[in-house]
């Protein structure tokens, strides 16, 4: 069965085709669309087996953008079916689904609207993955459509963990607490990752660490998400590449009141303007904050270390509110492929059974592995994230 996995932003398109079928799965092609709704648009396809090919021209909306994917999958020389009439179901990222979506659902009025609805909670993303929904009804009308919600793993979590010390009228009013994102991602690695750890996961204390650019931490108990450091919004918990992560509000009210910055102007600040970037002066990506750090930049150094150490933070936090942890993973673009990362996020935790194999963890770049060492009471384990899997997975079982 082929599906179509799409991640619609506000100017990008990331999608990938998969046939999945019982028990198996194969990746046919990916890609991504770029820069929609400006002056040149860029699309950048990728068939397993076969040359990449690259577009670029004005694409001026998301139908038009889904277009170009459509008539990229089906071209004579680097399409990877035969047809539209092959892609049976299409499968939707949608960035956040309030209360109302425990679990992935089908598409339809209904839905719709309460990811209309939520507008306002997510202004930067679910436009954007509406949007996308949209796009397909206009030229695949006949499909059938699943959205697959980055905060539906976390609705397992009490009252306790996700209500802030605010007045109640405000989560009665405006449904204000956290919700925590990455869930799709946090799923999928704590089952992989219980699985090489020989755990049973419906009997199991996990703590996974999706770092990458944005980046959080969730604590999974029986397989259910318990707490998360993501709060309202994807700004809370962890320094990341430009959020700031967890702060004071009232520095940043005295901030606003020094600068003369209104509303607008903090949110821009604690979403685009600070984590490592702002702190380094450097840049947000980890690479090149390691390079600084390596060349001794004080900034870096300070960065760097305080992002390792709010991992670090967050894995003590959640082992005392589990009263313990059996498996520690690490996944995302940083999470995956920096040694560094997860060598400062351990270190010093060894009160706490956890102990690293050095050699292993540094040898480990984005394939699945146990990298503690052996006679560590608790395990670590690098696993390589597959978000587009589980939302290809989960369309697949809700439309075949």
């Amino acid at each position: 069965m082929v599906i179509l996995v799409l991640n619609c932003g506000s100017s990008s398109i990331k999608y990938q085709v998969i046939d999945i079928c019982d028990g198996s799965h194969t990746l046919l092609a990916k890609g991504l669309v770029e820069r929609i709704g400006l002056a040149e648009g860029d699309l950048t396809h990728k068939p397993v087996g076969k040359e990449v090919f690259h577009l670029h021209q004005p694409i001026a909306d998301h139908t038009t953008g889904i277009r170009l994917v459509l008539e990229a999958l089906t071209d004579a020389t680097h399409g990877v079916i035969a047809s539209l009439d092959e892609v049976k179901a299409v499968g939707h990222r949608v960035a956040h689904g309030g209360e109302f979506f425990a679990k992935s659902c089908v598409v339809d009025e209904s839905v719709k609207a309460k990811i209309r609805s939520l507008f306002d909670i997510a202004p930067l993303h679910n436009p954007a993955n509406l949007e996308g929904i949209l796009s397909i009804e206009k030229v695949l009308p006949e499909v059938k459509q699943v959205a697959v919600f980055d905060t539906s793993f976390h609705q397992t979590i009490s009252a306790e963990n996700y209500l802030y010390a605010i007045p109640y009228e405000y989560y009665e009013k405006y449904r204000v607490r956290r919700y925590g994102f990455h869930g799709t991602s946090h799923k999928f690695v704590a089952g992989v990752g219980a699985t090489l750890a020989g755990l049973d996961i419906n009997n199991s204390k996990i703590i996974t660490c999706h770092i990458g650019n944005g980046a959080s931490v969730t604590a999974i108990e029986n397989g259910k998400s318990v707490c998360t450091s993501m709060g309202f919004s994807p700004v809370d918990g962890l320094v990341m590449g430009t959020r700031c992560g967890d702060v004071d509000p009232s520095a940043l009210l005295f901030i606003a009141e020094k600068e003369g910055m209104n509303l607008a102007d903090i949110n821009t600040m604690i979403n685009k303007r600070s984590g490592v970037e702002g702190l380094s002066g450097v840049s947000s990506d980890m690479r090149d904050i390691d390079a600084a750090y390596e060349a001794g930049n004080p900034r870096a150094i300070v960065a760097r270390d305080i992002y390792y150490a709010r991992v670090k933070q967050y894995i003590g936090k959640y082992a005392a509110l589990m009263g313990g942890v059996d498996l520690v993973i690490f996944t995302g673009g940083v999470g995956e492929n920096s040694w560094e990362l997860r060598a400062g996020a351990t270190s010093g935790l060894e009160y706490m059974g956890i102990a690293l194999n050095d050699e292993v963890n540094r040898a480990t770049r984005g394939t699945d592995t146990i990298i503690s060492a052996e006679g560590s009471k608790v395990k670590v384990a690098v696993i390589a994230t597959n978000e587009e899997l589980v939302i290809a997975t989960d369309t697949y079982n809700l439309t075949r």
